[in-house]
């Protein structure tokens, strides 16, 4: 079975919507022309109920299908990034210095497709909640939503998500059980050193040269602390210090980035960046603070959703054009909290050669929206049919 027949005829809909929630891109929890443009378009479909204000702007919509039955759970984020715009479209955001660079606008009109299918057909036993999200991107949203008691609050048994994929081909899945998406940390370490004269360097003690000692040990973590089967990622991504060429400053910062699965990895990572700092500081005579802030977990897929998720995968693009065991990457994604919360599975959804994620020049392929909503829409009739 191939995309819905259904779904398919509101391509130019769900572009549509794309296209206008592109132009209005906004972050973290402060999404009111987002959420206002996606509710009213739920109200429109005529779900059966819609809770809004959770995380502040996120929304769940609940679609009661015919009869009783479970209540499985769809999640879109809806945040986007703040980048300045390169792409050139014609719909380019009006929102200067953010854009939807992620595709969460495609990730939201997919989500709407299925959710206009699924209140216009009902071929289903129990409810859907279509869980609609902010700040991915930032705060992470969906552990706020987990917080605030969604999953209690409206029964859900089991959820699922997609994230479009630049690179894979159009159309294609690709997901994996277990371990998929790395835990990520960050760090941020303030070096305070003493001042002066450029060409009196003995009157000083220089934070720069602390900032580069320390900048190139925490990379022996990774070289030398770490088993190397282990997949670990420890990226020093900012380093900032001074202001003239004649001028030894008084203090330098470097900010970076923790990619784990394993917690005793993390557990590590943290007790030898610690003694790096402090032992890099006391070489150079200056002064150091490491902070050292703990983010999104890891993104595990349960096994047994994952499996079912796959054969709805296949069901909508063919066997052949879905990758059930891939590898796994170190980006992360907020929907690990959703998951430590209730079983599911995320998956990747290829829109094909573009640019990267993140990328000034990135934009949405519509022509993927209908397959994601045919997934969407199915997996909730395949999990919960009429007939069982």
């Amino acid at each position: 079975m191939p995309v819905v027949n259904r779904i398919a005829d509101y391509a130019e809909e769900m572009k549509a919507w794309r296209r206008h929630l592109h132009q209005i891109p906004e972050l973290a929890l402060d999404l009111p022309k987002t959420a206002a443009f996606v509710a009213e378009r739920l109200r429109e479909f005529g779900v059966d109920e819609l809770h809004e204000g959770i995380a502040q702007t996120g929304m769940v919509a609940i679609i009661n299908g015919q009869g009783e039955g479970p209540t499985i759970g769809l999640r879109a984020d809806m945040d986007a990034l703040p980048i300045p715009e390169e792409t050139g479209v014609e719909y380019v955001s009006g929102h200067p210095g953010n854009m939807h660079a992620c595709g969460h606008d495609g990730h939201t009109a997919m989500l709407l497709g299925a959710a206009k299918y699924l209140a216009e057909t009902r071929n289903f036993r129990g409810r859907a909640a279509l869980i609609f999200q902010p700040a991915e991107e930032a705060i992470g949203g969906a552990r706020i939503m987990v917080e605030e008691g969604i999953m209690d609050r409206f029964d859900i048994g089991e959820v699922y998500a997609l994230h479009n994929a630049p690179g894979l081909p159009e159309g294609h899945f690709l997901t994996t059980p277990g371990a998929l998406m790395a835990a990520v940390d960050t760090f941020d370490i303030h070096i305070q050193g003493k001042g002066g004269h450029g060409a009196m360097p003995h009157e000083t003690r220089d934070p720069v040269m602390a900032a580069c000692g320390i900048a190139q040990a925490i990379q022996t973590i990774v070289s030398r602390n770490h088993h190397t089967l282990e997949d670990l990622v420890v990226s020093v991504t900012q380093i900032h210090t001074g202001t003239v060429d004649n001028v030894i400053p008084d203090t330098a910062y470097i900010n970076g980035t923790v990619r784990t699965f394993n917690p005793e990895v993390q557990k590590m990572v943290m007790r030898r960046m610690k003694e790096i700092v402090a032992g890099q500081a006391a070489s150079y005579g200056v002064e150091a603070e490491l902070d050292y802030e703990v983010g999104y977990p890891a993104t595990y897929n349960d096994a047994e959703k994952t499996a079912f998720a796959v054969e709805v995968a296949r069901e909508i693009s063919g066997a052949g054009n879905v990758e059930a065991d891939g590898s796994r990457e170190m980006g992360a994604e907020d929907f690990a909290y959703m998951l430590q919360a209730r079983p599911g599975s995320y998956l990747f959804l290829g829109q094909g050669d573009s640019a990267g994620l993140h990328h000034p020049k990135y934009d949405f392929n519509d022509g993927i929206a209908p397959v994601g909503a045919s997934f969407f829409a199915r997996l909730v009739e395949r999990a919960q049919p009429l007939n069982a």
